[in-house]
């Protein structure tokens, strides 16, 4: 069993980050006689409880064998409840194979969740090949190599991404308001809801303990605020969330994704350090905007230090701050961003067609954009490219370039996110050039 809290407390005391913090090896390490992490695609935080296993999150579908399997090596416990900090598949997906491994015949199981969840699982279901497709294009451009620490073991079963809510999830049985204190054995748990990266999230505190379960609420990245294919997400609500974390005073912090941290003291400076990131963002944001700026010039002009962006816990290798700017614009301001011809725009195919005419084709804009990229400026050159590639859409050697250079804005960008969908978009006019 490796040392976590040895090992992030080295981390977070040093300010280096020299090895993983995020990965998914499905292996259990015990925090205390009984409690326990297994490190999945998100982790299953479990407590031995004298009523049996209370398991907090329980990995994808693909990790759910693996995970039970690792807390059997631990304990020979029964299943009490399983607790779905939110609805996210990598949260849940595991819960059927869990069960079926762990559980007792006979004996009821509670599955504990906001009341949200259960919208969201409808929500899913509604919009299920929407989800594969925007999931494999968010998870489709990274690769171990990258040292995301999403994968430390690629032998290790369940490296792939969740993509869908699989038949076997379980539904949730006892459905929690805004805020719920209940006991399990001798033990008081509060359940406290609040809104960050989805509407359905809670994290749970065990006051005699100082135990603090948090969810995605602490990712080990900057906050997932803004990831440009999903829902609605609340910044603001996300870092009043954590500022209520730190009046609870804990003492062991027990993330979904990330390591484990210990410390009143250190736990406060990290929570405090991911909620003024966050206030200061949206604060900047929201200036902007009432000054009547664009959404153009806000997007260009509020940018997170470099010395916060460095904390080991606060890096943008997943979501990043520009992408949290949409989100604060998208909730306080709608959709539109301010440029009259986006109102009601013409289609992109036309607007590309025009634009390559004067350019005197669309080869002569895409050699353009080539060029663009060459010197560095990736920004005005995946314009240029997606102009020719949509005037010319059947054109390989068109097709060919605008590989090029979305492979490079892909190799230039730090976030998962951003490599993703750049990623998608060099293998699209790759599959053009190979006809």
């Amino acid at each position: 069993m490796a040392d976590l809290l040895a090992l992030s407390t080295k981390i977070i005391d040093s300010g280096v980050l020299d090895q993983p913090a995020n990965r998914i090896i499905n292996e259990i390490s015990e925090l205390a006689p009984d409690l326990a992490v297994v490190e999945s695609f998100s982790h299953a935080v479990t407590w031995s409880s004298p009523e049996g296993l209370v398991i907090f999150d329980t990995g994808t579908y693909d990790n759910g064998a693996h995970v039970a399997d690792q807390i059997r090596t631990w304990t020979k416990a029964p299943l009490h409840a399983i607790v779905y900090t939110h609805g996210h598949v990598d949260h849940v997906g595991g819960s059927g194979p869990i069960a079926a491994t762990l559980g007792t015949a006979g004996r009821k199981l509670r599955v504990i969740g906001h009341e949200n969840v259960e919208r969201r699982f409808t929500r899913y279901r509604d919009t299920s090949d929407w989800n594969r497709i925007i999931n494999a294009r968010q998870f489709g451009g990274v690769r171990e190599e990258h040292g995301y620490g999403l994968v430390s073991d690629s032998s290790q079963v369940g490296a792939r991404h969740p993509t869908f809510l699989h038949d076997s999830v379980l539904e949730v049985n006892e459905s929690l308001g805004d805020f719920t204190s209940m006991k399990i054995g001798d033990d008081t748990v509060e359940f406290h809801h609040a809104r960050g990266e989805t509407d359905d999230h809670l994290w749970a505190f065990f006051p005699d303990r100082k135990w603090i379960v948090t969810g995605d609420f602490i990712i080990w990245n900057f906050p997932n605020a803004g990831n440009p294919q999903k829902v609605q997400r609340w910044p603001l609500e996300w870092a009043s969330a954590l500022r209520r974390m730190i009046t609870q005073e804990p003492e062991l912090l027990l993330p979904a994704h990330g390591l484990p941290i210990e410390g009143k003291n250190r736990i406060a400076r990290v929570l405090d350090e991911i909620a003024a990131a966050l206030e200061n963002l949206v604060r900047e944001v929201l200036q902007m905007m009432n000054a009547g700026e664009t959404l153009d010039t806000i997007i260009h002009a509020v940018k997170v230090p470099d010395a916060t962006l460095g904390r080991p816990y606060l890096r943008p290798m997943y979501d990043e701050p520009e992408f949290i700017v949409h989100n604060v614009w998208r909730q306080f301001g709608g959709w539109w961003d301010g440029a009259a011809s986006r109102l009601k725009p013409a289609p992109d195919a036309a607007v590309g067609a025009e634009v390559a005419a004067l350019a005197g084709g669309a080869d002569v804009l895409v050699r353009r954009a080539q060029k663009l990229a060459e010197e560095g400026d990736l920004r005005l050159a995946c314009h240029l490219a997606d102009f020719a590639g949509w005037a010319a859409p059947d054109d390989p050697e068109v097709h060919g370039i605008r590989a090029e250079v979305y492979e490079r804005r892909r190799k230039a960008e730090l976030s998962l996110m951003a490599k993703g969908i750049f990623a998608a978009a060099s293998k699209e006019s790759k599959r053009i050039n190979r006809r």
